[in-house]
């Protein structure tokens, strides 16, 4: 049996459709109050912040360290292993920082939501929430959603910390550079405008990892495998859309000369 000739247009606005469900949701408990349990969102707050800060600190200072590695390994032939500084301070607060911390939460993260939320929609918890008369965006997607727009500059900054150290431990190390100069360039390279678009990317890419994880969990099939596919499609969705979001975002900040 062919499929309806708007099959394919109704999957492919089916996303767009629940995104702007769950600004809407937002939006309507600004002025008021959400509808949201507060216990819940302080267990995904915390699974989204102090629980994820040890695989953002390794992954971020072996970042910073190979950026200053493979830059070490071409400046110092021109005698300007000091320009190290330059390239890890600038990359990793413009770039790195938030790529490498939103796919990490991609994988960690994003496919909790999506496999927890997929695990109550085959439980049929979510139907059984309906038929209360709670909504599902308003009580699963929403704390979710202001978890990660919450956490994740937190998360960028504390990233980018480590990537610096990751850095300053092999431009000390490895080009015997004085830690106070390579601080001091560090500095003078590091502009307001640089960690003002690696904020922005955070919070961007926040909102992508949390609506993925949601979306794809509340639409799984409703069997063991299912499961397994949310999480997948999750974190596939999640990464991809993190370095295509990061792609117009390096060609807007080049339009605006940022």
């Amino acid at each position: 049996m062919s499929s309806p000739p708007n099959a394919g247009l109704g999957s492919l606005l089916a996303p767009l459709a629940f995104l702007g469900e769950a600004l809407l949701a937002i939006a309507h408990g600004l002025p008021r109050r959400w509808r949201f349990r507060k216990a819940d969102f302080a267990r995904v707050l915390a699974d989204s912040s102090a629980r994820a800060l040890p695989i953002v600190l390794v992954v971020n200072l072996l970042v910073g360290a190979i950026l200053a590695f493979v830059g070490a390994v071409q400046l110092v032939k021109f005698g300007a292993g000091i320009f190290v500084a330059d390239l890890v301070a600038i990359a990793v607060a413009r770039e790195m920082g938030a790529v490498i911390t939103a796919v990490v939460m991609c994988g960690r993260t994003g496919a909790a939501f999506a496999s927890e939320l997929a695990t109550m929609h085959a439980n049929e918890e979510i139907d059984a929430l309906q038929v209360l008369g709670l909504p599902a965006m308003d009580h699963l997607v929403v704390p979710r959603v202001l978890a990660l727009l919450v956490m994740m500059p937190l998360l960028y900054a504390y990233g980018c910390a480590a990537g610096f150290l990751g850095g300053f431990l092999v431009g000390w190390g490895m080009l015997q550079l004085a830690p106070q100069a390579y601080l001091d360039r560090s500095l003078m390279v590091l502009q307001g405008t640089h960690l003002a678009l690696g904020f922005s990317k955070a919070v961007v890419f926040g909102l992508l990892v949390a609506l993925a994880g949601c979306f794809h969990g509340l639409n799984a099939p409703r069997h063991a495998a299912g499961v397994g596919m949310a999480a997948t499609r999750a974190v596939v969705t999640g990464i991809v859309g993190v370095i295509a979001l990061d792609a117009v975002f390096a060609v807007c900040a080049n339009a605006l000369g940022v």
